[in-house]
């Protein structure tokens, strides 16, 4: 969560910084960490998959700490879990083609708010979430159970 509150998503990037570029950005930065604790067996899945429930409970109290009215919080969360589902599937899709950063970008400009008209910020984002992804694929499993997690600096990666 203290990842995706970095500035540099919304300042450097161009994801909105509304409620659902602020999700948007914290379902992507769950794609890599997710991707590498189900590449972990059966304890890893678990873990991710707790993980994911975790989200959906956040959201949950989000929206109702936001004053959500309570007939539709139920389908907002569902929204968002389906999103998380959804967006992990086509990141991962756009990750494992011969040309991962053109392809990731394609996707974070049509599910990031603001990275539509935003084609730089979105190459650039992508080439961040790949450098994410290649960090996580090196951390040990200890380090994931202990929650070790070391993205890289956000603001660090060019915008052309």
């Amino acid at each position: 969560m203290a990842q995706a509150r970095q500035p540099a998503f919304f300042e450097r990037y161009g994801v909105l910084d509304t409620p659902e570029g602020r999700t948007a950005v914290i379902i992507l930065l769950l794609f890599p960490v997710l991707e590498r604790l189900q590449a972990d067996g059966e304890h890893g899945r678990r873990s991710a998959r707790f993980l994911s429930e975790t989200f959906v409970t956040d959201i949950d109290d989000c929206l109702r700490e936001m004053g959500v009215g309570d007939m539709s919080v139920p389908k907002k969360v569902k929204r968002a879990a389906q999103a998380l589902g959804e967006r992990c599937l086509a990141y991962r899709t756009a990750a494992e083609t011969p040309e991962p950063a053109p392809a990731l970008a394609g996707e974070l400009a049509a599910t990031l708010p603001g990275l539509d008209a935003n084609p730089e910020g979105a190459c650039a984002l992508a080439r961040y979430v790949l450098a994410a992804r290649a960090a996580l694929a090196g951390t040990s499993t200890d380090a994931l159970a202990g929650g070790r997690i070391t993205f890289p600096d956000p603001a660090a990666t060019a915008v052309s």
